[in-house]
């Protein structure tokens, strides 16, 4: 996602401005960390994260942060209730097997839980489908069918659907295209969805 004139990714921009000041963090698919790290060093927050890739895993201890090297499908069964403020799910939800246990652990074991998920149902994948015939690839769903880490593919009425159904509350809800907010019809036009949850 671009990064905004701060150097900051925008997602990330809203993450900071959702997570308050000294939170207990855990960052499920943390990746390379700079989210976490960001977290860290803007929000005071005491992080964790939580990642598979060993390669992103080093990315992570260069930076000298706190990485478990775990399944997010199996592995917060460990983790005790409301131990954390917050629990981030940003860009990983959509590549696990079992995402509704994977959010109903989160909500477990954090106060409130932030998800961020691709729109797979924005305008362009759209239009590609409908006149291409093709599983669609863009800037932001770079990967062809067979090589994609995707194993959902949702929208954010999907996911709005979802919460509902599970008796999840929708705290904040921010569609994001090129690093801009959108508000008009966000589930046409937003390439991203960010979500702060509680249960």
């Amino acid at each position: 996602m671009p990064e905004n004139n701060t150097g900051i990714r925008f997602d990330h921009k809203i993450i900071l401005d959702w997570v308050a000041k000294g939170s207990r963090v855990l960052d499920l698919g943390c990746g390379d960390g700079v989210l976490l790290e960001l977290l860290i060093k803007n929000r005071d927050c005491h992080g964790t994260g939580v990642e598979i890739n060993e390669k992103a895993i080093y990315a992570c201890m260069e930076k000298g942060l706190t990485v478990s090297h775990i399944d997010i499908d199996t592995g917060l069964a460990d983790y005790s209730n409301k131990r954390f403020d917050y629990v981030i799910l940003n860009e990983s939800l959509q590549e696990v097997l079992q995402p509704r246990t994977v959010i109903l652990e989160a909500l477990r074991v954090g106060k409130k839980v932030i998800v961020g998920i691709p729109n797979f149902c924005h305008v362009r994948a759209r239009l590609q489908l409908f006149f291409q015939g093709r599983v669609p690839v863009t800037k932001e769903l770079p990967y062809e069918w067979y090589d994609t880490p995707n194993l959902r593919f949702l929208s954010l009425k999907d996911f709005r659907y979802f919460c509902r159904n599970n008796s999840i509350k929708i705290l904040g809800e921010v569609g994001i295209s090129d690093s801009k907010r959108v508000a008009f019809r966000p589930n046409l036009f937003a390439h991203t969805g960010l979500y702060l949850l509680e249960k």
